[in-house]
């Protein structure tokens, strides 16, 4: 109870929901007693004009009385539904059993009109009506049958109402259900969306009480553009300006190297100039994740997979071969995807430099390409240690480094995989190539068809 309470005032569909159906309850109890009572009522009066028009055919007519006998059956008489026709002075002659048919033992002093009255122990309704020539008749019928006729009456109009209203309750419900659809998609297509799209939300065809609201986040949202922007900006002038320094920085280092210099003092240079390499990587690295989070342009033609594979492998095979790692492509089957160059580009070879960075001498990296599930899976394994599932999570954060990595890098490259990933609509994954022995790292992307022209 306390939680259909706790919804009831943290949903407006309920509340109106609710509301709505007790309305719409008390207005059909209200409006079911009223029919039914009318109802009832119309039925008790239109036996009233039945004993009417009886008495108005006698005297019309001008019949006259003959009392059945006692033992006197007639066919099809319904003791309940009978209707008495006698004189009123006759009461007098009123068999000791009312049940046989003769005159009751009506009163002689009863007043023009109609009345309600006990003859016998059995209530009955009785006309009284003096004729022309100046005689009294009695019409009268039991009320039992009348009122339960009536009743039933009352009950075939009510059943309208007992049908309509579950109906009614099953309409509104999905009218309401319907109504609110197009906040519910909304919510769905504003928590699908990734880090990266922050364009405004199509406001067309949500409803007007929630199109403030809806204009209040694209504002938001557009400050939050702004703003990541403006870091972006900073992030790439930074790298930037470090560059040049840089650069001047390794050319000093490698003329210092062509001079004349003690091993100590060589030593020392050799650590320099490596400490300005990983700074200029760093530098490369930050204009490589400022670029990946910008929007792209839009892809040229379809880009071969196994051509931009060939590309990477030749950058990087002498850093493979420093390590006699085994690297190569497997499978013959290739696949186009509608991507920009760059961003391909950028991905593969930050998934393939990471591979080798981590494999150990000797070691073994695969790249693969296929069509699955109506798009194109991309994969990159090699035989290093792998990720822990609990660091799966966060190895896609700036800068983040898995604890006891003795490989130099920047911590960028698999933050700049995940926001290309998104821009472009992939999926990614991270698994074990051997789940047994819980080794090697297998880093999946998938793009559904959109992306893969036919």
């Amino acid at each position: 109870m306390d939680g259909f309470k706790k919804r009831l005032r943290e949903s407006v569909q309920l509340r109106l929901s609710v509301s709505l159906s007790l309305a719409i309850l008390i207005v059909a109890v209200l409006a079911g007693v009223f029919a039914f009572v009318s109802a009832f009522d119309e039925a008790l009066e239109m036996q009233d004009n039945t004993l009417y028009q009886v008495a108005v055919l006698f005297e019309r007519q001008q019949m006259t009385l003959a009392y059945p006998q006692p033992e006197g059956v007639v066919a099809g008489d319904d003791e309940e539904s009978r209707v008495i026709v006698q004189y009123l002075g006759d009461g007098r002659r009123a068999p000791a059993d009312i049940e046989a048919g003769g005159p009751l033992p009506l009163p002689a002093t009863l007043a023009d009109g109609w009345s309600t009255l006990a003859v016998a122990g059995e209530p009955f309704r009785v006309l009284v009506r003096t004729l022309g020539n100046g005689q009294r008749i009695a019409v009268a019928q039991e009320t039992g049958i009348r009122d339960k006729d009536a009743r039933e009456s009352a009950w075939r109009g009510l059943l309208p109402f007992l049908i309509l209203f579950p109906v009614l309750l099953l309409v509104v419900a999905d009218l309401l259900r319907k109504l609110f659809r197009p906040i519910a998609v909304l919510a769905t297509e504003i928590d699908t969306r990734g880090e990266q799209e922050l364009h405004a939300i199509d406001e067309t065809h949500v409803p007007a009480e929630v199109r403030p609201f809806v204009l209040a986040i694209n504002r938001l949202l557009g400050r939050v553009a702004q703003s990541m922007d403006s870091q972006r900006r900073f992030v790439a002038d930074a790298a930037h300006e470090l560059r040049s320094p840089l650069t001047a920085l390794s050319l000093q280092a490698e003329r210092l190297a062509a001079a004349e210099m003690s091993s100590l003092a060589r030593e020392r240079l050799f650590a320099l100039r490596r400490g300005i390499e990983r700074g200029k990587s760093l530098i490369e690295q930050l204009l490589a994740l400022a670029t990946a989070q910008a929007d792209a342009s839009p892809p040229g033609a379809p880009l071969s997979v196994h051509a931009v594979y060939r590309r990477v492998l030749e950058d990087l095979l002498p850093l493979a071969e420093l390590k006699q790692i085994d690297i190569g492509v497997e499978g013959a089957e290739d696949v186009f995807l509608a991507l920009n160059e760059i961003d391909l580009l950028a991905l593969v070879r930050n998934l393939v430099d990471n591979a080798i960075r981590y494999t150990p001498v000797g070691g073994r990296v695969d790249l693969w390409v296929s069509r699955e599930q109506g798009g194109a899976l991309l994969q990159v394994k090699d035989s290093g240690p792998g990720i822990d599932v609990e660091e799966r999570g966060r190895v896609f954060d700036p800068f983040y480094r898995s604890l006891g990595s003795q490989e130099v890098g920047s911590g960028l490259g698999l933050s700049i995989v995940k926001a290309i990933a998104e821009r472009t609509g992939a999926r990614i994954r991270l698994a074990y190539c051997d789940e047994v022995a819980r080794r090697g790292l297998c880093v999946s992307l998938w793009w559904p068809l959109t992306t893969v022209p036919s």
